[in-house]
């Protein structure tokens, strides 16, 4: 079983913007513990795989390890990490893509905190 994180960051971010639906959106993300390979993969870098989640017209953006992913059987991925750090509408999706990317390559996935 994968291990889910969730930002502080984001969480408030939910929690306000979603209020009471937002109980509904961790629900979500939690599934990716027992079905880490869910989502939609958006690109790699230096073995960092940016997956997102949609639930209605948002995106939550993640980051996982993609070699652990591809080659690991379900059993073996209970010291998987997945971290959700942000989420967009789909008319902000390709900033928020090139922004995540960006803070990958600079300084990395404990950036996001």
């Amino acid at each position: 079983m994968a291990k889910v994180i969730i930002t502080d960051s984001l969480e408030e971010e939910i929690n306000k913007k979603f209020k009471q639906k937002s109980i509904e959106i961790i629900s979500l993300m939690r599934t990716l513990e027992d079905n880490p390979n869910k989502g939609k993969e958006l690109g790699s870098i230096g073995g960092i795989v940016i997956k997102e989640l949609r639930y209605e017209k948002f995106r939550f953006y993640f980051l996982t390890d993609g070699y652990k992913l591809k080659f690991f059987k379900l059993e073996d991925l209970k010291d998987l990490v997945i971290k959700f750090v942000r989420m967009s509408e789909k008319k902000d999706q390709q900033k928020v893509i090139e922004e995540i990317k960006r803070i990958i390559r600079i300084l990395g996935e404990k950036e996001f905190e």
